[in-house]
């Protein structure tokens, strides 16, 4: 696909002396301003629009946004602009970057060379080779100095979800890049606050959050469930122990938080979850999680031989997980414990985030797609989301790991290549894919970059 060579497009559109416009935007690096003006809001009848093509590396090691009216050329194995190509574009009066340090970028596409050689590609040799290494360029771009891994690159993205960073760290983890992985769990901890809970999202810098939309209770789930991922990549010994050491704090906050969190009949409060709106009912996409964040909490504290907190995870994990199959398994796994549609959130309660999964909620996960999905071939996060003919990729993806976890390769292939075909020219997924194909709202976004990453390693 075109996609997949965007340096040479760029090259054959010079060489016929046609203009290229190579254009950052002008975003300005977190370390330098770590709260970003908002990109403004679309009409609500305006068509939903693609804010950029990209994510890159300035020769400096700076970020930023690659505009969506050009078409990005890499230098090979990087996301740091090709200068040559900048240097035609000026020759030919097309806008460009400024004077293309041409040391710089070398430096900096060596390192990040350097840093994929360092781990693993998933899929070498196979037809996902080049959606995996472009999906994990993207995460690595993404994750900034002391392990702040921004959802995406545009402003209204370029903030730490705890949800988003969680799956990056295990797509970290899983492809030998465990240094990293722990960075962003050891973000995660300093910025969890002392009750345990978890805000909606952080701005970069780790100051606190952007805005005042609260905890959302999912969070402390997802840090408990990646920490225990991301532990299992780390083999026996020193680092393994260190490791444990280090999560510690982070593991027992989340655990007492979550165990009182707990109400009588075993359940959580409602809260928002990954649908990102004010929720008065509790959703299977914030009880499910902590599930999976309590039972990865019992080895972490069994390897800190701390007995009395496994002991907590273990009877507050079995509790919860009996509450939620005997609320939302009679509603056939609907979003809500009374019922109603279905929900994306029901492949949270199969490997890898459940230990011991539900027949029927495996039954059901494989019959929602029929209801979830969208024209350009992806799913929608629920069947009760609204009907505008969107695909959204982290869902996609996510049934795409979810698929590859249970062993069925041709599903998993299936919804990759979905996303595979309808990726930007610069490689990046986008959130999400309009039902004439277009992709549109940002990209890369680092959450559907993870899933893809772990769906193609499952694969194996």
């Amino acid at each position: 696909m075109g996609h997949r060579d965007p340096r040479a497009r760029v090259a054959a559109v010079v060489g016929a002396a046609t203009v290229v416009a190579l254009a950052l935007l002008p975003h300005a690096d977190p370390a330098r301003a770590s709260n970003p003006a908002p990109l403004p809001a679309p009409a609500s009848d305006a068509p939903l629009p693609l804010h950029q093509d990209g994510v890159a590396l300035r020769a400096d090691g700076t970020r930023a946004g690659v505009a969506t009216d050009v078409i990005p050329a890499f230098l090979p194995g990087s996301r740091v602009l090709d200068p040559a190509v900048q240097r035609a574009a000026r020759s030919l009066g097309a806008p460009a970057t400024t004077d293309p340090d041409t040391a710089g970028a070398r430096v900096q596409a060596a390192e990040q060379r350097a840093w994929l050689a360092a781990g693993s590609v998933p899929g070498l040799g196979g037809p996902y080779e080049d959606l995996a290494r472009d999906a994990l360029l993207d995460i690595h771009t993404l994750l900034l100095d002391g392990g702040a891994s921004v959802a995406g690159w545009s402003p209204y993205w370029r903030y730490v979800w705890p949800r988003d960073a969680s799956f990056a760290a295990v797509a970290l983890a899983r492809t030998g890049h465990v240094d990293d992985a722990l960075d962003v769990l050891g973000f995660l901890a300093r910025v969890q606050s002392p009750d345990g809970s978890f805000q909606a999202r952080y701005l970069p810098d780790g100051s606190g959050p952007p805005d005042d939309r609260g905890v959302q209770v999912d969070g402390a789930g997802w840090a408990l469930w990646a920490a225990g991922l991301v532990v299992d990549q780390i083999s026996e010994g020193d680092a393994r122990a260190r490791a444990v050491r280090d999560l510690h704090p982070l593991v027992e906050r989340s655990t007492r938080y979550l165990d009182a969190l707990i109400d009588a009949d075993g359940l959580p409060p409602a809260s928002p979850d990954y649908w990102e709106v004010a929720e008065s009912e509790l959703t299977l996409g914030t009880a499910a999680p902590l599930v999976a964040g309590l039972q990865s909490a019992v080895g972490l504290a069994g390897l800190a031989h701390d007995d009395g907190l496994a002991l907590m995870a273990s009877l507050a994990g079995d509790r919860l997980r009996a509450a939620v199959v005997d609320e939302f398994e009679p509603t056939g796994w609907a979003r809500y414990a009374r019922g109603g549609s279905v929900d994306a959130a029901v492949a949270f309660t199969l490997a890898p985030f459940w230990r011991q999964p539900v027949a029927s909620a495996q039954l059901t996960w494989r019959a929602s797609t029929e209801s979830m999905r969208r024209p350009a071939g992806g799913l929608a996060p629920g069947a009760g989301w609204r009907d505008d003919g969107i695909s959204w990729t982290p869902q996609t993806t996510l049934y795409a790991w979810v698929a590859a976890e249970q062993g069925d390769a041709d599903l998993a292939a299936g919804w990759l290549d979905v996303v595979d075909a309808h990726r930007t020219p610069s490689g990046a997924i986008p959130e999400k894919i309009l039902a004439d194909g277009s992709p549109a709202s940002v990209a890369p976004l680092s959450w559907s970059a993870a899933c893809v990453v772990l769906a193609v390693d499952a694969l194996g």
